[in-house]
């Protein structure tokens, strides 16, 4: 969350079990390098002390209208914030938000808002389920610049068991609160398209041809173009990562079924980042059975799979930004440069499958920037950095 360091924003908190999940919230910006001032309804008071907010944030903690020396704060901090968060946000809250009320500290700062927000809802299942709050955020989802996150579904307050209604994870907050306060020009409605990942070709029902791509620099790359404010598709070949927040994934296997969800997503896309892995070649034949071992030696005739930069650049929109990778061994940039030539790309991320920390597997990498200005190389770092790094350089392509 280095792209927060220097911002400012309002932790609103109101009064649930969920209050425990706000200090991470407040901790984790705080660490970001936010200005985190936190307001707090009476209720939520009850639950915990202004004091643990205040030294999570190393600032004051505000706790009603009628402090002294913040008679006009609540315009202020309304005015002033790149976000305000609202975490948890109980049914009551929303249903004094819906309405327009001002009667504490919070409200009021919400009815005098010029930031946007992101509500957090948290009650119990049933409460949430009633006809009345669905009504309020109906009503607050229309509402302009207002973001509601949640609520998830998990295990409820003890003896509630489990159903919607349980307040998002801090993690996830920091993520919406990142993409809410960078979604700008030029990524803020673009759509981008990520693949990421190896695909696996089958030799018999068992077995497959594959490789060591873990698909951890094409999460990356979808987890921060999301954050920047575009719209994300992620197509992903079996991987173990978790989901990025807010990214929507379509799962496949071959290279076939790559090449087809890429011709799928292409015409609407204003990015394509081929960070996958797709097998360069199949079996000609898939066996019917499992072989066994006791048949002894085989030869294993191979055919090459689609090439699909290729193959489906007729499909491409107009104007789309469109990088590709190149891991080798050998040259990577003679075979980036080659490729970018041959596949008309806007971009080519080379990188050495053989070099220490980088290539498949690990969470770093060495990469060099191919584009028909020249080759620029970059110092190893975590594929995180390096997904920032090469979004920086599309995103000056787009803003052409």
């Amino acid at each position: 969350m280095t792209a927060l360091a220097g911002r400012h924003v309002v932790l609103g908190v109101s009064g649930g079990i969920a209050c425990y999940k706000a200090c991470t919230v407040a901790r984790r910006l705080t660490e970001a390098g936010v200005a985190v001032d936190v307001v707090m309804t009476a209720a939520a008071a009850e639950f915990i002390q202004p004091v643990t907010f205040e030294a999570l944030t190393g600032r004051p903690v505000v706790t009603s209208l009628w402090q002294p020396g913040r008679a006009l704060d609540h315009v202020r901090l309304g005015r002033d914030p790149d976000l305000i968060i609202v975490a948890p946000a109980t049914a009551h809250l929303l249903a004094r938000m819906a309405q327009g009320l001002a009667d504490d500290f919070l409200t009021a700062l919400l009815l005098a808002r010029r930031a946007p927000a992101l509500l957090c809802p948290a009650m119990n299942d049933q409460m949430w389920a009633h006809a009345e709050t669905q009504r309020n955020v109906t009503t607050l989802r229309s509402a302009d610049r207002v973001v509601l996150l949640g609520p998830a579904t998990g295990p409820l307050a003890h003896g509630e068991g489990e159903g919607p209604g349980r307040m998002v994870e801090p993690e996830e907050i920091c993520e919406w609160a990142e993409r809410m306060v960078r979604r700008a020009a030029p990524w803020a409605g673009r759509r981008v398209v990520v693949t990421a990942g190896p695909t696996l070709e089958a030799l018999d029902p068992v077995r497959v041809i594959g490789n060591r791509s873990s698909g951890r620099m094409g999460y990356e790359l979808a987890r921060a173009a999301w954050r920047r404010g575009a719209d994300v598709t992620l197509l992903s070949g079996p991987a173990t990562l978790p989901v990025p927040a807010g990214v929507e994934v379509a799962r496949i296997e071959t290279t076939r079924q790559l090449y087809d969800a890429v011709e799928r997503a292409l015409p609407t896309a204003d990015v394509l980042i081929m960070a996958a892995a797709p097998a360069d070649w199949r079996p000609a034949r898939v066996e019917a059975a499992k072989v066994k071992r006791a048949e002894g030696a085989r030869t294993l005739t191979l055919e090459p799979t689609e090439d699909i930069l290729l193959g489906t650049a007729a499909r491409r929109k107009k104007d789309a930004v469109v990088v590709g990778f190149a891991l080798e061994s050998g040259d990577p940039v003679a075979a980036a440069r080659e490729k970018l030539a041959r596949k008309g790309l806007h971009m080519v991320v080379a990188n050495d499958a053989t070099a220490p920390g980088a290539g498949p597997g690990v969470a770093t990498n060495q990469v060099t920037i191919v584009t028909q200005r020249g080759a620029e190389p970059l110092p190893l770092r975590s594929k995180a950095d390096v997904a920032e790094q090469i979004l920086d350089r599309v995103g000056a392509l787009l803003a052409q």
